[in-house]
């Protein structure tokens, strides 16, 4: 009686799809990913998913322990913490690096540190604050690396708190992509900071290294990084009315270049690609006969609303197909999986989402079953 259904529903809305037309993205970064920060779609991609030195992006993970503690009740933004004569000789100014300019026997606020590492990628601080929440470097760095499997950052592996250049210290700018897109998301008030532009501490001022703060009003974080190794680097993040794009790039071979870089994939990504609704949450998709039910129908919906980024101007090409057997038994229950919604985006991802039961049926009598057996005997299945 049952019988497999595809329904073509290319018609039934605007179609959407990328252009195989559309001019094609250049970089001379060694690695590179952008993505878009509502959908989490990847709109470009280069050497992504390998592992290489991070350099001071790694400190968006060291960012990521402190705020989670700050979240989670552990630790507020008006804890002290000590600074040691280990934090302050491999991080401080006499260590040659990135530093707040911390002096041993200090002590500081959280909420400081936060703007020492954040702003002026103070080494020193990010040392502090590894000694102070776990006793050590090494055990913050083992702590960072259970965080980073929770998180499902799987191709990173943390050897310290600082980036500081190691064997074994490796993520890949895909990673970097989605912890960034974790922190705008889940501490956003704490986010302004990555913005600020400059910071004083212990009487000396630093600017933030973020080029894209200078050259880009849309621009609002996260971190650079540089070595040797490394490259010149850059996490970004921009947006622009709704939009928000999230860049990370490395191997630039100078603080220009990656500037340059940096402002031209953005605005590619803003300028080729937009954020459309294909499907809204509760639209009904079709109908289905109902064999044993009170009622003959039951529509199918899917359970959320459906955006995705797609290429701007290119409203023709996406596929949706509904899968299903019909006609479906009751009782039914609202919210009952009775199909698939297949949604094939050229270019893109091919999406399989649910296609729900909008209502109760509830089964017919027993009066009721028998004469809907003799109507298919008689008259076959509708």
């Amino acid at each position: 009686m049952l019988s497999k259904n595809k329904m073509f529903l290319s018609s039934f809305l605007f179609a959407l799809s990328l252009s195989t037309s559309a001019q094609a993205l250049e970089t001379q970064a060694r690695n590179l990913i952008l993505m878009d920060y509502e959908t989490g779609q990847i709109l470009y991609q280069k050497e992504a998913q390998k592992m290489v030195p991070p350099a001071s992006m790694s400190k968006l993970m060291t960012i990521y322990m402190i705020f989670d503690k700050i979240k989670n009740g552990t630790l507020s933004l008006d804890d002290t913490f000590t600074v040691s004569e280990n934090a302050w000789r491999k991080g401080g100014a006499a260590s040659g690096s990135s530093t707040m300019f911390l002096k041993i026997g200090e002590k500081v606020r959280v909420g400081d540190l936060l703007q020492g590492i954040i702003v002026q990628s103070g080494n020193d601080a990010c040392i502090v604050a590894a000694e102070n929440i776990s006793g050590s470097e090494e055990d913050f760095a083992m702590a960072m690396n259970q965080k980073a499997k929770e998180l499902g950052l799987n191709h990173s592996h943390f050897a310290n708190a600082t980036g500081w250049p190691h064997p074994d210290h490796r993520m890949s700018v895909e990673d970097l992509a989605k912890l960034a897109r974790r922190i705008i998301t889940e501490f956003p008030e704490y986010y302004h900071i990555f913005s600020q532009k400059e910071y004083t501490h212990n009487g000396i001022k630093q600017g933030n290294r973020n080029p894209l703060l200078y050259s880009m009003p849309a621009a609002d974080g996260l971190k650079t990084g540089h070595t040797e190794e490394a490259g010149f680097s850059l996490t970004a993040s921009a947006k622009k009315g709704n939009r928000r794009l999230i860049g990370v790039m490395t191997g630039l071979k100078s603080n220009k270049e990656r500037s340059e870089e940096a402002d031209k994939i953005m605005n590619w990504g803003f300028r080729e690609f937009d954020n459309y609704t294909i499907l809204r949450q509760g639209t009904k998709v079709t109908e289905l006969p109902v064999w044993m039910g009170k009622e003959e129908s039951v529509g199918l919906v899917i359970p959320e609303t459906l955006r995705r980024t797609i290429r701007k101007n290119q409203l023709n090409d996406v596929k949706l197909t509904a899968i299903y057997d019909k006609p479906v038994k009751a009782p039914i229950k609202i919210g009952d999986r009775l199909g698939t919604l297949k949604v094939e985006i050229p270019e893109g991802e091919t999406l399989e989402v649910p296609l729900l039961a909008d209502k109760n049926v509830e089964r017919l009598g027993i009066l009721g079953r028998i004469r809907a057996n003799l109507s298919y005997l008689l008259f076959g299945a509708k």
